[in-house]
């Protein structure tokens, strides 16, 4: 009896730099099956995400498209940096024609590609990625499926994003958290929520050796950490005032063993150096011995790996960010404010603590202290944390979930 060939599927990822996106598409693609589903990635340009897909061998095939822009200001012929956003009008304001004209020409260039490669489904990954691909399902009739990551859109592009979504040629919509399905009251019997996953085989103690304790802090430190991309509504001034409030209420041993670690950068295509200003805040403390930044790592894994406690400080409504589950796949109790889909992941009480939506560092480095003296608190909550992560956030049970999307999503191509 032959065998059914596999659905060819065009994977669009709207940014090559590292983040969330990226590295939940990449998990997303380690456990598909290629025998039902052929995996084809189109990124805007090679970078850390590129080199990560390649390296993994996830995919069939990667396509770099430049005309896929992923900030309007950026050059023509590199990626952006963050002197170009305060770059004169006389040069952004071409820039930002010219950007404009490449995405239109997507609308002639992408329709092609989908027909060449004798594409069944269009997978969006991305906000921009979202209205690419839905644009080009309208136009080609090949069904779209959006995995939303996020939990509002600007107000500009609010109507443009109902109409498009509303549309039956965007055929699922895949929702990380019940906060980002908020956004489509109407489109419900469309829309489904499927957390974000890890692959528990390269996330759990011991899968990699801790580059802190014995380096760049002491082998006995107790480390509050935390990872991401370093902005103003990631809360992380929040985390530093707090670490000066536990250090000021600590015992001499306390202080000494009390260390606090975030892990990541401002991203260049966004306005202002918050990490800068974090550090800034930091030495202004008396923490700089204490509180460190060690930038961007392409992986976070051996830094989690000598983690305590994981602190998500984030201010606004965070859609489901990877780093809780990182966090409680290695074992870590988690300490996190009640934003967006955190509350979906954080179990109070038995995982770690979840906290109102934007406490005072007082309550903050109450609670972080109480980790600090409490081993035992701190085992307990890490072992539920791994066991959740077991049972909701596994990879290939994550993979099985999303295969059903995409042969649901091809079912419905006219």
């Amino acid at each position: 009896m032959p065998t059914a060939a596999p659905l060819r599927v065009l994977f669009l990822n709207d940014t090559a730099r590292n983040g969330g996106p990226g590295r939940s598409l990449h998990t997303i693609l380690s456990y598909l099956d290629p025998a039902e589903v052929a995996r084809i990635v189109l990124l805007p340009r090679e970078d850390v995400i590129a080199e990560l897909l390649r390296t993994s061998g996830c995919t069939e095939e990667i396509v770099i498209d430049p005309d896929l822009v992923e900030n309007p200001f950026q050059p023509l012929f590199r990626a952006i940096e963050r002197d170009d956003l305060d770059a004169p009008w006389r040069l952004r304001g071409p820039r930002l024609a010219l950007n404009v004209a490449r995405l239109g020409r997507l609308g002639v260039t992408l329709p092609k590609l989908v027909r060449d490669k004798r594409i069944d489904v269009i997978y969006c990954n991305g906000t921009t990625a979202d209205f690419v691909g839905a644009t080009v399902a309208v136009l080609t009739g090949v069904p779209a499926i959006w995995h939303v990551r996020y939990t509002s859109v600007p107000a500009a592009s609010k109507a443009a994003h109902t109409w498009l979504s509303s549309r039956p040629e965007v055929a699922r919509i895949v929702c990380v958290s019940h906060a980002a399905a908020a956004l489509f009251p109407h489109a419900r019997e469309k829309t489904v929520v499927i957390n974000n996953a890890v692959d528990l085989s390269r996330f759990e103690r011991g899968a990699t050796p801790g580059c802190a304790k014995g380096l760049m802090l002491p082998p006995d430190a107790f480390v509050f950490g935390s990872m991401g991309r370093v902005l103003p509504r990631k809360g992380y001034p929040s985390m530093i005032r707090a670490a000066k409030i536990l250090l000021d209420r600590a015992t001499p041993e306390e202080r000494a063993r009390a260390r606090f670690v975030v892990v990541g950068d401002t991203p260049a295509d966004l306005p202002g150096d918050h990490l800068g200003e974090c550090r800034a805040l930091a030495r202004e403390l008396g923490l700089e011995e204490v509180f460190l930044f060690p930038g961007f790592t392409a992986d976070v894994r051996p830094w989690v790996e000598d983690f305590d406690v994981v602190v998500l400080p984030s201010v606004y409504p965070d859609p489901l960010p990877r780093t809780v589950i990182e966090g409680m796949a290695y074992a870590c109790p988690v300490i996190a404010f009640d934003v967006g889909g955190v509350g979906e992941m954080v179990r109070d009480g038995e995982t770690g603590t979840l906290m109102g939506s934007d406490p005072s560092p007082e309550a903050l480095a109450d609670v972080m202290l109480s980790y600090l003296r409490d081993p035992a608190r701190v085992k307990r909550e890490g072992a539920r944390g791994r066991e959740a992560v077991v049972e909701a956030f596994d990879a290939r049970h994550h993979a099985r979930k999303i295969h059903a999307q995409i042969v649901a999503a091809a079912a419905t191509r006219r």
